[in-house]
């Protein structure tokens, strides 16, 4: 698999870019919002989703690791392909559509191309659990971050407090201090509740 690619621009479009690696010019689909970024280099270092499929092999590429991950995020979505994931990435950035799938915001999902009642419905209930914004930092199940957030989050509510409002506190805490502990961020999010 290929983690990034790294090299000069020897070609930039609003759909893709041609980085030369080692004498090999890879061409490599991308976001408006990685073409923006783009422009005013000569050089780039990509993060690569690899599609593999009988009759092709794609590639894709992100500025951030971040916009990688809800792209392969929304890929595994039902009914959502690599090119509808791309055409989302583009109209809304990556940190924003965080904040539309948590919030449970269906009509801006349907505003982007191509994206009906049914799929940015189906997007927001098979992704809401799954991501958890916090400032700069996509957590992702499994990672010691999203461990201690899901623990502050559990005992927050199990005290009581609302979830939606404990997740915003939460997601404060979180963006100030990214590698707090558990009973700090309880604490914090007390005092701002």
């Amino acid at each position: 698999m290929i983690e990034y690619v790294r090299g000069p621009i020897a070609e930039l479009t609003p759909a893709y870019a041609v980085i030369e690696c080692g004498g090999v010019g890879y061409m490599v689909n991308i976001t408006l919002t990685a073409y923006t970024e783009l422009q005013a280099k000569s050089e780039a270092r990509l993060f690569v989703h690899e599609a593999i499929r009988e009759d092709a092999w794609t590639l894709f590429g992100f500025v951030e690791e971040r916009e990688r991950q809800m792209f392969r995020s929304l890929i595994g979505v039902s009914g959502v392909g690599a090119n509808t994931a791309r055409m989302i990435l583009s109209s809304i950035p990556a940190r924003e559509l965080e904040q539309v799938i948590v919030g449970a915001d269906v009509r801006r999902l349907k505003g982007v191309k191509g994206i009906g009642a049914k799929t940015a419905e189906r997007i927001i209930v098979d992704l809401r659990d799954k991501i958890k914004p916090s400032g700069d930092v996509f957590k992702t199940p499994g990672t010691a971050q999203s461990d201690v957030y899901d623990e502050a989050l559990a005992a927050l509510v199990m005290l009581g407090f609302p979830k939606p409002v404990t997740q915003k506190v939460l997601d404060k805490v979180f963006a100030a201090e990214p590698g707090i502990k558990v009973e700090d961020a309880i604490k914090r999010a007390l005092g701002m509740m």
